[in-house]
């Protein structure tokens, strides 16, 4: 799956995956309290997401057509192929040079690391 949005657009839709279904209405007001938008720019956001396929409005209720993790993993994907050649241990390699990761948080990516294995019968 393939779509690109910029910053404010992502914050857009962080803001629907939260509080979906809701009426246009209520996303109006939800836009104007945290995001400062006046409703000409909710209505014209929401159209062009409308049109690259994330979000529909039907009879004035928003729904997104692609969950937040679907998102966010796709778009994990890109940074991956597009900043280290499609090499997840690159990437990997390059995030734990930096040493911002706890015990804890190596701890739950070995297990997720194993649950997989198990899946994928290793």
């Amino acid at each position: 799956m393939e779509f690109e949005i910029g910053a404010v657009q992502e914050k857009f839709m962080d803001l629907i995956w939260k509080n979906e279904p809701l009426g246009s209405g209520e996303l109006v007001k939800h836009c104007e309290k945290e995001l400062n938008w006046k409703k000409p720019t909710t209505y014209t956001v929401l159209r062009r997401l409308c049109e690259k396929g994330l979000l529909q409005n039907q009879n004035g209720e928003v729904t997104s057509l692609i969950s937040r993790d679907t998102y966010y993993s796709a778009k994990s994907e890109r940074v991956v192929e597009d900043s280290y050649e499609g090499s997840l241990p690159a990437f990997v390699a390059a995030f734990l040079s930096r040493g911002k990761i706890t015990k804890k948080e190596a701890d739950e990516i070995q297990k997720m690391i194993e649950d997989y294995r198990k899946e994928a019968g290793e």
